[in-house]
């Protein structure tokens, strides 16, 4: 679906959108708190993590998205604000004082959120003394704000389109330690549509199961995984189906993109299952391929060892599997037949799984729902990276 949206060549906000983002002393010397704010009231929903230690952003962010109306967001990286008890919540809500202050604001109508390393006390000081000024400086473009929420990404991640008289834009960070479940990551999405705050809320639900949900790097849920959704009706109100059409197709891209930018990571992995008894197999089986290190290793070493895809499906112990009813193919290169691996050459594989983009297709044969989930390979520079996050 995502193709066949086009997509603003440079991106932009919709109106009544602008962002700011400078560095207050997190990190050294790149950007590490961006501000986004609306120049009116948004309806606003969002989602976040399921894992069982929310960070304390979280904590406050559920309180505060039940008001369905948002003015702003901020957030830092660096640190995660996570694992920081009592003082963290606080922390977060002087936050959130903050950035109201310096928009005009109230406390309630500011999302917070924070990024980085678990366990370190948040430098409140620094970001309230930081975002003095910040409403100064805010501007058009989006990926300014998407600078100030990097952590190990290698590159700010923004895309916009339009929609009848409308625009979406979205505006992620996220590189390891992902696979979410309910969200993803840090992810902010932006419309100057109409639309009230259950509508808003349906709509974003049904645009992260496909997409964002369906994304796994490491298989690792983060503590602070947040996807918001803010409309300000600057634009008016647009037709709901055109609306969720593009609004899928950008999670969905923005998914791609963040998938391609794991830590160390060298291909985008999308894995296609179809055929399967029920949209929970489906996902099951796909997710089961595209968390598996040795399928990731596979594609990694363009190495052709269809087995691996086998054992990925083959282990779904509570999905329907028919080995003589399953077939795979990897970029489009039929692998496996009615459950056992073909004569091929290994040469044509072994040059399709080094392509930047890798397809793998797995039909099961035994009903209509399908699935797909995005992913990339594993590297010496995921453990590299890893190895040394806390300390470096």
């Amino acid at each position: 679906m995502s193709h066949a949206i086009r997509f603003h060549e440079t991106p932009v906000f919709p109106r009544g959108f602008r962002c700011a983002s400078r560095n207050v002393g997190l990190k050294p010397t790149a950007r590490d708190l961006t501000l986004f704010a609306s120049e009116v009231d948004a309806t606003a929903a969002a989602v976040f993590t399921r894992n069982h230690f929310p960070g304390a952003p979280i904590i406050l962010g559920r309180e505060t998205i039940a008001g369905g109306l948002l003015r702003g967001v901020i957030a830092n990286s660096k640190v995660s604000n996570v694992a920081t008890g009592a003082t963290g919540v606080e922390h977060a809500r002087r936050m959130a004082r903050a950035a109201a202050a310096e928009l005009g604001t109230s406390a309630d109508r500011i999302l917070v959120s924070s990024t980085g390393v678990i366990g370190v006390p948040l430098p409140i000081e620094k970001i309230e003394r930081g975002v003095v000024g910040m409403a100064a400086d805010l501007q058009d473009n989006p990926m300014v704000g998407a600078e100030g929420i990097m952590t190990t990404d290698s590159h700010p991640k923004a895309l916009s389109a339009s929609v009848g008289n409308a625009t979406i834009t979205w505006v992620a960070k996220g590189s390891g330690m992902i696979e979410p479940n309910m969200a993803t990551m840090l992810s902010y999405l932006f419309t100057d549509a109409a639309f009230d705050a259950p509508t808003l809320d349906r709509l974003l639900r049904a645009a992260v199961a496909p997409s964002f949900n369906m994304l796994s790097v490491d298989t690792d849920t983060s503590t602070s995984d947040t996807c918001a959704i803010l409309a300000n009706g600057l634009a008016g109100p647009v037709d709901e189906t055109e609306f969720l059409s593009v609004l899928v197709a950008g999670c969905t891209r923005m998914t791609e993109i963040l998938a391609r930018d794991g830590e160390g990571a060298e291909h985008l992995l999308r894995v296609h299952v179809r055929g399967a008894k029920d949209a929970r197999e489906a996902y099951t089986v796909a997710k089961s391929i595209v968390n598996s290190p040795l399928v990731k290793t596979m594609v990694h070493g363009a190495d052709p060892n269809v087995g691996r895809l086998l054992m990925a499906v083959g282990k779904c112990f509570d999905c329907t599997i028919h080995p003589d009813r399953t077939d795979a193919w990897i970029n489009g290169v039929q692998v496996v037949a009615r459950g056992e691996r073909l004569t091929f050459d290994d040469a044509i594989v072994r040059e399709t799984l080094s392509r930047e983009v890798v397809d793998i297709a797995v039909a099961l044969g035994v009903g209509d729902a399908h699935a797909t989930a995005y992913g990339c390979d594993f590297t010496k520079g995921y453990i590299e990276e890893n190895a040394a996050y806390y300390s470096s």
